[in-house]
């Protein structure tokens, strides 16, 4: 293959990996960090038994969003609606429960931003700045032209024939 054959190809990008190391080492850190320091301004048993009603509540959020976002989900596809809208709720409601049961005082604060109805238009917002670019940088078009019923090139007729016996149930 020459060179010449790539050049109409994307040029994709290399996994980000400082994303890994900020999620599995940076993250946790601070996480630490701030239990500590909450458990010596209220005390450990204090911080523990935040930490325990903090997971609770974030339970009781992401059935009690979980729910609502189930049900727009289901009136948007029972409309004939794209349900575009309804399913980043569903994602973000995911993420943030996820972060919310984890234990951690930032993550359950990231959580909650991403649960609470009136902060999710925000993630959602970020979210679709996300996928758009990733879709556009890996050179695929975003559009509604969709292909129609005899726009694919001439249309051959022909005539279907049944077999002898009749048509068969598939």
């Amino acid at each position: 293959m020459s060179s010449s054959q790539f050049r109409g190809r994307p040029r994709r990008r290399g996994f980000p990996w400082w994303m890994l190391v900020a999620a599995f080492i940076l993250v946790p850190i601070l996480e630490i960090y701030v239990i500590i320091q909450v458990g010596q301004v209220i005390g450990p048993w204090w911080t523990i038994l935040l930490l325990i009603a903090d997971s609770i509540f974030g339970s009781w959020l992401v059935k009690h969003e979980g729910r609502r976002a189930w049900e727009a989900l289901t009136t948007s596809i029972q409309s004939g609606r794209m349900p575009a809208k309804e399913l980043a709720d569903g994602a973000l409601i995911l993420v943030g429960g996820t972060l919310m049961i984890s234990p951690g005082f930032v993550s359950d604060v990231a959580g909650m931003l991403l649960i609470l109805p009136f902060t999710r238009p925000i993630g959602r917002r970020m979210l679709t700045r996300v996928v758009s670019s990733k879709l556009l940088a890996g050179g695929y078009v975003v559009n509604d032209e969709r292909p129609r019923p005899g726009s694919q090139g001439p249309v051959v007729e022909g005539e279907v024939v049944d077999p002898p016996d009749g048509p068969r149930d598939v």
